[in-house]
């Protein structure tokens, strides 16, 4: 076992959207996306060979598949599986920040 500090997690940006790279092994990934009021994150492709779980920690988002323009709105609480090879990108429809945490396995 391990544990990872939010200050020890690995920052980046996809558009205004902040994400945490907490840990990456050979078999999964996991980490968190914030997102302030109407803030929409950048594409993510997909992952070709993984299924991706996200899970509303705080907030109103809709995830949308660009590919093929479906919405699912997602209240705190709530999770949404993407399957391998499905862009997708997170809206914040609420009127707080939203954070989404978010995991894949098996990491490609």
């Amino acid at each position: 076992m391990y544990v990872v500090k939010k200050s020890a997690a690995k920052v980046s940006l996809d558009g205004p959207e902040v994400c945490r790279d907490y840990c990456r092994t050979e078999k999964l990934w996991f980490g968190s996306s914030a997102l302030l009021p109407g803030q929409t994150g950048g594409i993510d492709p997909g992952h070709t060979e993984s299924k991706e779980v996200f899970f509303v920690s705080r907030g109103a988002v809709i995830m949308r598949n660009p590919a093929t323009n479906e919405c699912f709105e997602l209240q705190e609480g709530d999770i949404l599986m993407v399957e391998e090879g499905e862009p997708h990108e997170l809206t914040n429809i609420g009127m707080e920040p939203a954070v989404i945490t978010w995991c894949g396995a098996p990491n490609p």
